[in-house]
Order: C-alpha cells, then sequence, then structure tokens
C-alpha cells in the first residue's frame, strides 16, 4: 500500500457502486437513511452500469403515497437507438409502505427534505440510498471543514509518533 492511500472497506456480498452523491453530505445533515429499488426503463440500466449519472440538483418527493426521484440525470445510452430513455424523467421509487409512512412522517417537519445519497446495484437490482436531511448554513458547513481539518491532523499526529 502506498504512502498516504487510505484502505477502503470492503464492500458488502453483491453490491456494485454506481455513484456517490457527495456534495449532498456537505450541503445537508443527513438525518436516517432508507434504500429504495428504483422503477427503470431499459437503457436506464446499461446507461447505469456505464455509472453515467449525476446526482445535481436531484431529490425525492412524496406524492399520493409514492416516492418519486427528480432531477436525477441518468445520461442516454451511447448505442440506444429510437427508443433511447429521457435523462431527466421522473422516477418512481419502491418502498414499502411503512417506509413511506416514515418518510412522510419525517418530511412533514419543517425543513426536512429527502436527497438520494448513493445508488448502487445490490445483487443485480438498481438500489438508491434516501438520506432523510436537513439543510445546513454557511457556517454549518464552515464548522464541519473545520472539525474535519481538526481530526485529520489529530490522525497525523498519532502516527507520527
Amino acid at each position: 500500500m502506498g504512502k498516504g492511500k487510505k484502505q477502503k472497506a470492503p464492500l458488502p456480498e453483491g453490491i456494485v457502486p454506481i455513484a456517490d452523491n457527495r456534495r449532498a453530505r456537505h450541503d445537508y445533515e443527513i438525518i436516517e437513511t432508507f434504500e429504495a429499488g428504483i422503477v427503470l426503463v431499459g437503457t436506464e440500466v446499461k446507461s447505469l452500469r456505464d455509472k453515467q449519472v449525476n446526482f445535481a440538483d436531484s431529490y425525492a418527493l412524496l406524492k399520493d403515497g409514492e416516492v418519486f426521484i427528480l432531477g436525477l440525470n441518468i445520461t442516454k445510452f451511447k448505442y440506444g437507438t429510437h427508443a433511447n430513455h429521457e435523462p431527466d424523467r421522473t422516477r418512481k421509487l419502491l418502498l414499502h409502505d411503512k417506509e413511506i409512512r416514515k418518510l412522510f412522517r419525517a418530511t412533514k417537519e419543517k425543513g426536512y427534505t429527502l436527497v438520494p445519497l448513493k445508488m448502487y446495484f445490490k445483487k443485480g437490482w438498481a438500489k438508491v440510498l434516501l438520506g432523510v436531511a436537513k439543510g445546513r448554513t454557511k457556517v454549518d458547513k464552515r464548522h464541519e471543514l473545520k472539525k474535519k481539518d481538526a481530526n485529520r491532523e489529530m490522525a497525523r499526529a498519532m502516527k507520527k509518533h
């Protein structure tokens, strides 16, 4: 292992990462997470296997007892034909009724929103990790960065001794 490289923890069996929404963890404080399936059309799966997804400005919305994800951009499949999918279409998320009720109660509170955190394949099925999140202010973000820097410096000092 090279100097300065951090070894990643092994992923659980059958999980293949697609994309990670690092910006969401910076902009929001994540309260709770839920794993949801996602309804996709043919060429979307092929684009996901090529890791052609962008989380910018995406969020989830509860409507009529169902959960939908908006703003998630899955790039058109480069070898697709006229039957290719729309990149920015609204996609339905698959959750149990109990989880949907829990999400409804959580988002009813002021300032909470549903943000996609990760996408991955789990045993061949596309999954989205949704986070119930509260927005951070600029001051909160700066405080969080200072805390991370302090922890990093402390880790370096411990490693030297």
